[in-house]
């Protein structure tokens, strides 16, 4: 199976896309441990979010389908789950184990996780060792640095933990270990990363303190199952942001975009190349900021991007090279080494898919130059069953002369079911 995309002569027409991927995963399982009901409206049924409704579901927490895109979560309070009787299988989220490695910590239960093939080459050890010097024990390859990792955890110590790395995911894992630790847990990162985890805890009643890089969270807290609205997911936006800024005589409205500050890069970076972006009917849904995203097709110009933005747009950064491939001039992406550990090498795909238009693009240690202005020529594209490379190579295929083919796309659903169609509802 293949996607066929077509040079497109405009985009026009109003798209709402799906439900964030990041809070829908924190919905079910923060909901999962919180006392009461939590309802959930828009959330992503892509196939990684529904590997988190999984592994809960295995744990005990009843999950029902009150709608195509609604969820009522049972809750059973933080020390309600059950012990597994199978491997829990994250399938290709890495959300999915990270997480749930933080609150499984603070389970008096033995569980096993595993997940595909990609999730067993993703390191894990960011998160396994601090989760050990606060009392878990875990097992796994290469002394738990890979999956498949087994855990028992319990009587958990607060700590404090100055990480390495930028990453929302370590974050979260150790700020839920928190909440079943005595005391008051705190991480301290190089850069402020997405901010979900601090934003939703808090909603459910926890006590979350936030200091620049540094935020600290109370143990035993009780969390309270509330009504979740899920926005919509900036990182599926980006791909028309992008389509719409690149295709002459476009015009997208994008519903009910989810705009947190710590994951609004895209928009910054696209309106330093010139983008013309407008948003409009801004308002905060439970404590996380919502618009409406206008945007208009414009002549961008080659940028810089790297340091403190780099965690505010990093899912982003394939859709941001084709942005770059259309512009004047040259953009060079420094500082993102983390592409390399994502669901492919996304350094290396990006440049190898790239190159197959014709674009001028060279890979670097920590991101790549592209120098942009050449017109693009259609490419057969791998997906390297990367939903964001895959659908990266798509809004390209748009831009370029003749016919574009992109192999095994059915990665897309990860995080954008019906995403083929949304494309083809805008091109007139």
């Amino acid at each position: 199976m293949s996607l066929i995309i077509k040079k497109a002569k405009k985009l026009i027409g109003r798209v709402r896309v799906p439900g964030d991927k990041s809070v829908s995963h924190r919905a079910v399982m923060f909901g999962g441990i919180a006392k009461g009901i939590t309802e959930v409206e828009n959330f992503l049924t892509g196939e990684d979010c529904l590997s988190t409704v999984r592994c809960f579901k295995a744990m005990g927490v009843e999950v029902e389908e009150t709608g195509p895109t609604s969820l009522r979560v049972l809750g059973k309070g933080l020390m309600g789950l059950e012990e597994p009787g199978e491997v829990l299988d994250v399938g290709n989220s890495g959300t999915t184990m990270r997480l749930m490695l933080g609150i499984l910590a603070g389970q008096p239960f033995f569980a096993a996780l595993t997940g595909d093939d990609s999730i067993r080459r993703r390191p894990m050890g960011r998160v396994t060792e601090p989760l050990r010097q606060m009392g878990a024990e875990i097992w796994g390859r290469q002394q738990g640095k890979f999956a498949p990792l087994a855990i028992r955890g319990g009587n958990l110590r607060a700590m404090e933990y100055n990480s390495p790395v930028a990453s929302a995911q370590v974050k979260s894992a150790l700020l839920l270990a928190g909440l079943y630790a005595h005391g008051v847990t705190v991480v301290e990162e190089p850069e402020k990363s997405r901010d979900h985890t601090e934003r939703m805890l808090r909603y459910l009643g926890a006590r979350v303190d936030v200091d620049g890089n540094r935020v600290s969270i109370h143990g035993k807290p009780e969390l309270t199952g509330k009504k979740i609205t899920v926005p919509g997911d900036i990182s599926s936006a980006a791909f028309f942001l992008v389509a719409g800024s690149i295709i002459p005589d476009s015009e997208i409205i994008l519903e009910n975009v989810g705009v947190n500050p710590t994951r609004d890069g895209i928009i910054e970076v696209l309106q330093n190349m010139g983008a013309d972006l407008q948003l409009v009917n801004l308002r905060e849904v439970n404590c996380e900021p919502v618009a409406d995203i206008i945007v208009r097709s414009s002549s961008l110009r080659g940028t810089e991007i790297g340091g403190a933005l780099i965690p505010r747009l990093i899912d982003e950064i394939p859709v941001l090279a084709v942005a770059a491939a259309m512009a004047t001039g040259e953009t060079v992406i420094k500082d993102a080494e983390e592409l390399k550990v994502k669901e492919s090498n996304r350094i290396a795909t990006v440049v190898k898919e790239l190159s197959k238009f014709g674009v001028a693009i060279e890979e670097l240690p920590d991101g790549m130059r592209i120098k942009g202005g050449k017109t693009l020529t259609g490419a057969v594209c791998e997906s390297y069953h990367d939903h964001r490379i895959a659908m990266a190579m798509a809004v390209a295929g748009l831009s370029a002369q003749g016919e574009t083919e992109i192999k095994d796309p059915q990665c897309i659903d990860i995080s954008f079911p019906g995403f083929a169609e949304t494309l083809a509802s805008l091109q007139k």
